[in-house]
């Protein structure tokens, strides 16, 4: 398998997140060999050490950004350390090529459910409309692939952790959503 790195871009991954812990964890569990960065931990004050943060890119074939969308959006991590290591000269520009060739894969969860996001008879419209736009340019920027499909799961709002029962189905959706990701991880890691 060509070597994987994980970017878990939740703000709050040990005591915020039900769904994108488990999913890590499930990850992890399945395909042992591959790196996790869990940028909540490394970085709690919001220092990214760049540097790092880049050879860990370079060394990696596969990328996978696994997020929580908050508030239509990235989490705050998540994109300040893209503002800090996708710089000029490293990811893109005249001399950025360090990610070129590398594949993308973008994973996840929503707490509203995809009736939310369903537009103009598309399932994914709304978050079509909102992610991808950008992600697009800076996968062409960068002459990095963006694998699809996105690996993406609906109506897994944290605040159904109290409930025993959507507490259970919390788990079964964090499952699923690993599921797809580690088959898709197979394929794009060959």
């Amino acid at each position: 398998m060509k070597k994987v790195l994980i970017v878990s871009g939740h703000t709050d991954i040990q005591h915020g997140s039900v769904v994108n812990r488990r999913i890590l964890e499930v990850v992890k569990r399945e395909l042992p060999e591959v790196t996790i960065d869990s940028l909540s931990e490394l970085y709690p004050d919001f220092r990214i050490d760049t540097a790092a943060e880049q050879k860990k890119l370079v060394d990696a074939d596969v990328i996978v950004w696994q997020f929580p969308l908050f508030w239509f959006a990235k989490p705050s991590l998540l994109q300040r350390w893209g503002e800090e290591v996708f710089i000029h000269g490293f990811s893109h520009g005249t001399n950025g090529k360090a990610l070129q060739g590398k594949k993308l894969i973008l994973s996840v969860t929503i707490g509203a459910p995809a009736e939310a996001y369903a537009r103009e008879g598309r399932p994914n419209g709304g978050l079509e409309d909102m992610l991808m736009p950008a992600t697009q340019v800076m996968v062409g920027m960068t002459g990095m692939t963006l694998v699809d499909p996105v690996v993406i799961t609906y109506g897994v709002s944290y605040a159904l952790r109290n409930d025993p029962e959507q507490a259970k189905e919390l788990e079964r959706k964090a499952d699923d959503h690993a599921a797809r990701l580690v088959a898709l991880l197979r394929d794009a890691a060959k």
